[in-house]
C-alpha cells in the first residue's frame, strides 16, 4: 500500500502505488505509444458490490489521471448466468460513482465470431484439440501442483479432426459437457492453469444478447487476453486470484498475435471487508433464499444497496482512495467505511429533528395555544447552508430513551427534578410524571424558565444535557428502517465448516413506525439525506407504497458498534 506524506502546504500528498509506477514506466518508454487504455470487464451475473467500487474507481480513476480511456466490457461468456437485469444494473452503478466509460459498452460477445476464428488457427496450428472426455475426467488427469497430470487420449487427434468436431460443436451436434476444446501447452506445468485448458465448451443455452446463434462459448481465460487487445488496452488490472492465470493470458497472444502491440495483466489485491461476505454467488443466496429484500436492499454490500442506504458516492470513492493498492491480501476493517460516509455526511447533510420513540411532553407553565418559532442553523458545517424556523408550543415530543425515573450519577438527560436544555430553545426540568397500568411512562410534566432561550443573550443556565424534540402538533408521522451490519461474525465467509448465513445479524434491520419528525420532513424526495439530531444519518426509501416518509438510517452519528463490541 503506498504510503502518505503532505506537501508544503500541508494538504495530503500520496505517494505512487505500484501500478501508477508501471504506468508511468511504460509512458516514459513509449510502451504501446504511450497511451493508457484501461477496462472495467464485470460478468453480468449478478449486482456489483463494494468490491467491485474498488477496481471501477482504480480503472476510471487511472485513465483520468493520465489522460488515457477506459471501457466498459461485459465478459458475457455464460449465458446460463447472465441477464439483462445485470447489465442495467452496473451501468447505472458505474454513472453513479461519476464515471463514464470511453464510446459504448463493449461485449465479449461481441468477439464471438473473431474468437471462433482464432480457435480455427490454433487447431490448425497443432496448438489446440478437441476432448471427448468429460469435465470430472480431466480434472483427474491434471494431476496436481507435486504430480505432473495425464494427456488426454484425444490430444494427438489430426487437426483435420480436431476441425471436424470442432465445426459439428459449433453446428449443436452434441450434448452438453460431452465435448471441450482444449489448448495443448503441456501437462507438466507446475501452473495448474497452463496443463492443456478447456478453452471451448458445448453449452446450449439462449445469450441475452446473440440469441441461440451459438452452442459452444468461449472460457473467460480464452476471451480474456484477445477481448483485451481487440479494444486496445494497455494495462489490464485483474485482481491477485487472476495472477496464476497470467500464463495463459500471455500464452494466447503470443500464438495468435503478430503485432508488436500486447496489453498487459496487472494483478492487485482485491478488498476484503470485515464483517460482509464479497461473493456474488453468496449475495445470490442471500437474494434467493430470502434472507434479504432483493439486491438493493440496504444491508447488502451491493454498489445499489448502498446507494439506497444512503452512502454517497464521494464517499465510496474516497474510502476506495484511502484503501489505496496493494500486492497483498489483506481485510480492511468496515468502519473504516462507515467512517469515510460519516464524514462526508457531517459536510452535506441538513440537521433535524426526529423523534424515534416519542414521549409527551407537556411544559406546564408556556403559556396554553401560544406557539412561537425557533431559528435552528441547517448544517453548522456548512456556512451557505442558512436557517430553518421550527415551531414551539406547550405540547413536545422527546425521545423515551431522554427520561429516567431514577437515574444513575451520570446521567445527563432528563429525570425527576432535573434540568435540561431543548436544543435551540428553553431549559426546562422535569416536575412529575404520568404512568400506565404497566409503569410505562406516558407523559411527562415539566416547567420552562423563559430567560434561557438559546441564543438571546439573556440568562443562560448551564445544564449538562441537550435533548432534541418536536412540536407534538405539527409534528408528522414517519416509518424509520435502523439498518445494522448484516453479519455479526468479522469474517463471516472464513469458515470452512460452516455458510455464512449462519452469522446472520438477526437485528440488522428493526422497524419503527410511530416515529415523530419536523413538518419540513412531509416534502422530501427519494434520496435526500438528512442527519437526525443526536440519533445518526438518515435517508429517504425509494420504497413508494407508503403514504408517509420512509427514513434508512445510513449510520449512527458514532461508531457504536465498536462500543457494544468492547463491553
Amino acid at each position: 500500500m503506498s504510503n502518505n506524506t503532505e506537501d508544503v502546504a500541508g494538504t495530503e500528498k500520496r505517494s505512487l502505488h505500484f501500478i501508477e509506477s508501471i504506468i508511468e514506466e511504460d509512458i516514459r518508454n513509449g510502451k504501446n505509444d504511450a497511451r493508457v487504455h484501461t477496462r472495467f470487464p464485470p460478468e453480468p451475473n449478478g449486482y456489483l458490490h463494494i468490491g467491485h467500487a474498488k477496481s471501477i474507481c482504480l480503472n476510471f480513476g487511472l485513465a483520468e489521471k493520465y489522460n488515457g480511456k477506459c471501457n466498459l466490457r461485459f465478459d458475457d461468456t455464460n449465458p446460463e448466468k447472465e441477464e439483462t437485469e445485470y447489465v442495467d444494473s452496473i451501468m447505472e452503478d458505474v454513472k453513479w460513482l461519476g464515471f463514464q466509460w470511453d464510446k459504448e459498452p463493449y461485449y465479449a460477445s461481441d468477439y464471438f465470431d473473431r474468437l471462433y476464428d482464432w480457435a480455427v488457427k490454433l487447431i490448425r496450428d497443432g496448438k489446440a484439440y478437441v476432448d471427448d472426455q468429460p469435465q470430472e475426467v480431466i480434472s483427474q488427469q491434471r494431476g496436481t501442483p507435486t504430480r505432473p497430470g495425464i494427456e488426454s487420449p484425444f490430444r494427438n487427434r489430426t487437426a483435420e479432426e480436431n476441425l471436424d468436431l470442432f465445426e459439428r460443436m459449433k453446428a449443436g451436434e452434441f450434448e452438453n459437457g460431452s465435448r471441450v476444446l482444449r489448448a495443448k501447452i503441456g501437462m507438466t506445468s507446475p501452473n495448474m492453469h497452463m496443463r492443456d485448458p478447456v478453452l471451448y465448451r458445448i453449452l446450449n443455452a439462449e445469450h441475452h444478447r446473440t440469441g441461440n446463434k451459438w452452442k459452444i462459448y468461449p472460457m473467460y481465460d480464452y476471451a480474456h487476453g484477445q477481448s483485451d487487445y481487440l479494444e486496445g488496452i494497455t494495462h489490464s488490472l485483474c485482481t491477485l486470484e487472476f495472477e496464476v492465470h497470467r500464463p495463459l493470458y500471455d500464452w494466447c497472444l503470443d500464438q495468435l498475435i503478430e503485432t508488436s502491440y500486447r496489453p498487459r495483466q496487472i494483478e492487485f489485491a482485491r478488498l476484503n471487508l470485515s464483517y460482509t461476505v464479497m461473493s456474488k454467488r453468496k449475495l445470490l443466496e442471500l437474494v434467493k433464499g430470502n434472507y434479504v429484500n432483493g439486491w438493493d436492499d440496504p444491508r447488502m454490500p451491493t454498489i445499489a444497496g448502498l446507494r439506497r442506504r444512503g452512502y454517497t458516492a464521494a464517499a465510496i470513492r474516497t474510502f476506495a482512495d484511502r484503501i489505496g493498492v496493494a500486492k497483498r491480501d489483506n481485510v480492511i476493517d468496515v468502519g473504516l467505511l462507515e467512517f469515510t460516509v460519516r464524514e462526508d455526511l457531517n459536510k452535506i447533510t441538513p440537521r433535524v429533528m426526529a423523534v424515534i420513540d416519542p414521549i409527551l411532553m407537556v411544559i406546564t407553565n408556556y403559556p396554553e395555544n401560544q406557539t412561537e418559532e425557533i431559528e435552528l442553523v441547517n448544517n453548522p458545517e456548512d456556512a451557505e447552508s442558512g436557517t430553518r424556523m421550527l415551531l414551539f408550543s406547550k405540547e413536545l415530543f422527546i425521545e423515551r430513551d431522554d427520561f429516567m425515573i431514577d437515574p444513575p450519577k451520570k446521567y445527563f438527560r432528563l429525570g425527576p427534578g432535573r434540568e435540561v436544555r431543548l436544543k435551540g430553545a428553553y431549559v426546562v426540568k422535569c416536575e412529575s410524571y404520568d404512568q400506565d397500568a404497566d409503569g410505562n411512562v406516558t407523559t411527562i410534566y415539566c416547567t420552562y424558565d423563559a430567560e434561557t432561550k438559546s441564543g438571546t443573550g439573556s440568562n443562560q443556565a448551564k445544564v449538562k444535557g441537550t435533548l432534541h424534540w418536536v412540536e407534538a402538533n405539527s409534528a408528522i408521522d414517519a416509518e424509520v428502517r435502523l439498518y445494522d451490519r448484516l453479519f455479526v461474525d468479522e469474517d463471516p465467509a472464513g469458515h470452512a465448516d460452516k455458510d455464512p448465513i449462519e452469522f446472520l445479524n438477526p437485528d440488522s434491520l428493526k422497524v419503527v413506525t410511530n416515529c415523530k419528525v419536523e413538518p419540513l420532513l412531509a416534502n422530501t424526495k427519494s434520496g435526500d439525506k438528512f442527519q437526525f439530531q443526536r440519533i445518526g444519518y438518515f435517508c429517504v426509501d425509494n420504497d413508494s407504497t407508503f403514504s408517509m416518509p420512509v427514513f434508512n438510517r445510513i449510520v449512527s452519528l458514532k461508531d457504536n458498534w465498536a462500543k457494544e463490541i468492547q463491553k
